[in-house]
């Protein structure tokens, strides 16, 4: 491959890309990955509430439940040989009274999805790890977590530019050529803009992914999927963090619902809730407060007045719109658009991170790697 600059350019230096340039850098390819913000992982892979997913709820058999499951085995296996920070710390997947069949529905999947040490709880036995909670029942999910995301995404950098590769940041991705006898010019913009060529190219651009799609040439527009925004917002727990474990109602249409976290300095986080936004917006309304305070207290009644603080939001890159069912991962290979040599994802929301590894694995499968 010495004809070409790199073997490969990834685009987006987020969890995603870096996990697809870290997968391709292993196998002996030099991979440049193009960034077009300041820093890495300024996107969804820092705006998101840093869990580790078990992979119990996705449908047998799609990426997402494939994916999150191998993804979480190489990611713990990943932190201990990078030392990279996380709390095993389990999680809670609570129902009141009306809920509890959706336990049963959310346990079978888990285990079809080969989720390990996943429990039934009783109420007692859930107050017994919880004392503070209000339910009726739980799920154990032994092998969930939370983790530093950015130490995470820095590690892989380093592998990355260990084995011989770039991450390039300030530099926007501004479009691709297909060459004759397979690879791509790729035109890089920022202070300093420049054409580059590589064998592969891999597109993992978080929300940016339909637009940048749209600039390689003969990628087919009409399957260019819709873009979606999900926004949702966090709020911070002033005082002591309530419960060891993630604390998560039943998932909501299009979403896992807002949740509870003690993240790793052991305060408490609330959050995400769902709305669509037509752009990403990051903005936090204090007046949501309200709503958090409600929905919380189902869980934990104890909550006290004036203990949230508006803290961040993120926007998350979907597929469907509002009432529509959640499709899965989009890993588009030539197979899908008949573009030699290039994998474009979309879609890439929860559990993204989580998966991030073994998406990268998936991306090299992909290219015959």
């Amino acid at each position: 491959m010495a004809d070409f600059d790199f073997d490969a350019v990834v685009v987006g230096a987020g969890a995603v890309g870096l996990g697809c340039g870290y997968a391709l850098s292993q196998r002996g390819l030099v991979v440049a990955v193009l960034e077009q913000e300041q820093a890495i992982g300024q996107g969804v892979s820092s705006r998101n509430s840093e869990v580790i997913h078990g992979g119990l709820y996705y449908a047998t058999g799609s990426l997402k439940a494939r994916l999150c499951v191998e993804g979480r085995r190489m990611m713990y296996a990943f932190c201990d040989a990078h030392h990279v920070e996380y709390d095993r710390c389990g999680k809670l997947v609570v129902a009141g009274a009306a809920e509890l069949e959706r336990l049963d529905a959310i346990l079978a999947q888990a285990q079809a999805n080969d989720v390990e040490g996943m429990r039934r709880l009783s109420k007692a036995e859930t107050l017994a790890l919880e004392p503070e909670l209000s339910c009726e029942g739980a799920l154990l999910s032994p092998e969930s977590g939370v983790l530093e995301s950015h130490a995470y995404m820095l590690a892989l950098q380093g592998e990355i530019e260990a084995a011989g590769g770039a991450v390039v940041l300030a530099t926007p991705f501004e479009g691709a050529t297909p060459l004759d006898g397979g690879g791509f010019s790729v035109r890089a913009g920022g202070a300093e803009p420049t054409t580059l060529t590589c064998r592969y190219l891999v597109t993992a651009p978080g929300l940016s992914a339909q637009g940048v799609a749209a600039t390689i040439e003969g990628f087919p527009k009409d399957l260019i999927p819709k873009a979606h925004f999900g926004k949702g917002v966090y709020f911070r727990l002033t005082g002591k963090a309530p419960f060891q474990r993630l604390i998560y109602p039943p998932p909501i249409p299009g979403a896992l619902g807002t949740h509870y976290r003690r993240d790793l300095g052991g305060q408490g986080v609330f959050g995400p809730d769902l709305s669509f936004v037509d752009a990403p917006d990051y903005s936090v309304d204090p007046a949501k407060a309200d709503e958090f305070y409600r929905y919380i207290r189902k869980f934990w009644p104890g909550l006290p007045d004036g203990a949230l603080s508006p803290d961040y939001a993120g926007v998350r890159p979907k597929l469907h719109g509002p009432g529509e069912p959640q499709p899965d991962f989009r890993l588009d290979g030539a197979d899908i658009h008949a573009v030699p040599g290039l994998v474009a994802l979309f879609g890439i929301e929860s559990p993204g991170l989580t998966s991030s590894l073994a998406i990268g694995e998936e991306v090299a499968k992909r290219l015959g790697l």
